[in-house]
């Protein structure tokens, strides 16, 4: 929220992950940007590779959009980076015009996705 109150909606997604891994690192969390990863047919890595945009802890792949809405490609990506990683938790985050959106997912340890609910 606090990046999305200074910046508003409308800048390029990289203000929005550069403020927001200074935040997230200001609090005390390991961050990485632009994490390579790397894809295989079968055992052959091939000259090709995914980016993530942000992994806190190790444990949580954060993809970001600003765009007007998300779709169920964005949805997908996530997905993907998750499995491909095994990494237990995702969130998408939309810095849209038209106001701040986000969803959190689990990955269980059979390979299934959920999306957690919170409630206030």
């Amino acid at each position: 929220m606090e990046v999305h109150t200074e910046y508003h909606g409308g800048l390029l997604e990289s203000a929005y992950e550069a403020a927001l891994c200074y935040l997230l690192i200001q609090k005390g969390y390991h961050v990485e940007r632009q994490v390579f990863l790397p894809i295989y047919w079968k055992e052959v890595k091939l000259d090709q590779n995914y980016r993530m945009d942000l992994v806190i802890n190790h444990e949580v792949i954060i993809e970001l959009k600003a765009i007007n809405f998300t779709s169920f490609e964005h949805r997908k990506q996530l997905w993907n980076y998750m499995n491909l990683t095994h990494m237990p938790y995702g969130m998408l985050v939309n810095f849209s015009p038209k106001g701040l959106y986000s969803e959190w997912y689990h990955r269980h340890q059979n390979g299934e996705i959920e999306q957690i609910e919170f409630r206030k």
